[in-house]
């Protein structure tokens, strides 16, 4: 921030303490505050007092963004080309444009580095400090936020910020976009009205949570949709919605609402479809357990491959205790889920599908055994000619999925 700006805004900001308002709720007043205070230094600099100004109206802009919005970052939540912000050091700050990180010519200080992220915080009434040393979050315009601090990082505070994005919300905005065939996305939108329990697995970033959004694209208009995340990320575009997200404990170390109790949560709201942003540890328990009383739900795990991503899922919930055995949660998992949706992000900062399987219900050495309906091959995504082993819910929808997929090979 330069030094008329800073000078400006705290002459602003003092103008607001005197008078009593509150900018963040009137963006037009804190514009003409801002106006107002770079008209006076402009007069003031032909007197000589200050250094005159070069860019009057980007003055003011960023005179308003270090008030109401988000300061020196502002410009980058504006572009809508940038997906991802993030700040190493005050002076290794990084954006992302189509997948392609970058790393940008701002430079800050630590001091408007914590500034910037007790701006953010405001509200969303979480907190960051020495006993608490991270922090998840959701912006007001849907972004999320991740901070950590010293001690557990080096120096530095570790700032990230994934920009919500609202471009993509159906699986044919996917498919114009060339991340997967049309083939594939009628196979998946088919799999969807059956009320198919959907996986969607991939590496960071490889677009999991949209993909759940333009998978819920396809649901039943009458379906009562519940969503469980740790912070809010999922944009449904569903008529009957209720979205829930975790609670940190507060500083007496109390009132913490995890993931697991959620889930036990949404089953007592008669849902239609239970949404799981996604699923790290124990809680993948309680969604086996939801999905085996005949919820169809979706969730997204972080995975390398289809399969990966099942035996992930067979192994995460035994760390909800030592009476969780292995016996119950494998064949649980070949039983429920039903297909699995891999996704993938190459140099170039695309996404796409490579994988599309289907668990067959059946366990073999220890592992699910999976029939694969699509694989990536030669630039493309492609049927490989094999069915879903388990058509009972296709059948009861009065769906085919060899309409989509042809004959069996």
């Amino acid at each position: 921030m330069s030094d008329p700006v800073r000078t400006i805004a705290e002459r602003v900001r003092g103008r607001v303490l005197r008078e009593g308002v509150d900018l963040a709720r009137d963006d037009a007043l804190a514009a003409r505050y801002a106006v107002e205070e770079v008209r006076r230094y402009s007069e003031r600099a032909l007197a000589g007092a200050h250094a005159p100004l070069g860019d009057e109206p980007g003055t003011t802009r960023e005179v308003v963004a270090s008030i109401t919005g988000y300061g020196p970052l502002q410009p980058f939540f504006d572009d809508p080309t940038v997906e991802e912000i993030w700040i190493n050091s005050p002076t290794r700050v990084f954006v992302a444009r189509a997948g392609v990180p970058e790393l940008t010519t701002l430079v800050l200080s630590d001091r408007e580095v914590r500034d910037l992220v007790e701006r953010m915080l405001q509200h969303s009434g979480r907190r960051v400090d020495l006993s608490s040393p991270f922090v998840d979050a959701s912006l007001p315009d849907g972004s999320r936020l991740h901070v950590a601090i010293p001690d557990v990082t080096r120096s530095h505070w570790a700032v990230n910020v994934r920009k919500f994005q609202q471009r993509i919300r159906s699986l044919g905005q996917l498919v114009d976009l060339g991340s997967m065939s049309r083939q594939a996305s009628e196979f998946l939108r088919m799999s969807v009205l059956a009320g198919a329990n959907i996986l969607v697995s991939g590496a960071t970033h490889t677009g999991k949570t949209t993909m759940l959004n333009a998978l819920m694209s396809s649901a039943r208009t009458s379906d009562r949709v519940v969503t469980v995340e740790e912070t809010f990320e999922l944009d449904l575009d569903v008529r009957d919605l209720v979205s829930m997200q975790c609670r940190q404990p507060n500083l007496e170390g109390t009132g913490e609402i995890t993931l697991r109790r959620l889930i036990k949560e949404a089953l007592r709201m008669r849902p239609d479809r239970l949404v799981v942003g996604e699923v790290r540890e124990a809680e993948s328990l309680d969604l086996l357990i939801a999905l085996n009383s005949g919820v169809p739900g979706m969730c997204t795990i972080h995975a390398n491959s289809a399969r990966d991503a099942l035996a992930k899922l067979c192994t995460l919930p035994l760390l909800a205790g030592r009476n969780i055995d292995s016996a119950f949660v494998v064949p649980t998992v070949a039983s429920c889920i039903d297909i699995v949706v891999h996704l993938a992000i190459d140099r170039d900062g695309h996404r796409r599908v490579v994988e599309i399987a289907a668990p067959t219900g059946e366990v073999v050495g220890g592992a699910v055994t999976v029939d694969r309906l699509f694989g990536f091959d030669r630039g493309e995504l492609a049927a490989t000619g094999s069915h879903p082993a388990r058509l009972e819910k296709f059948n009861a929808a009065g769906l085919d999925p060899a309409i989509v997929l042809g004959a069996a090979a």
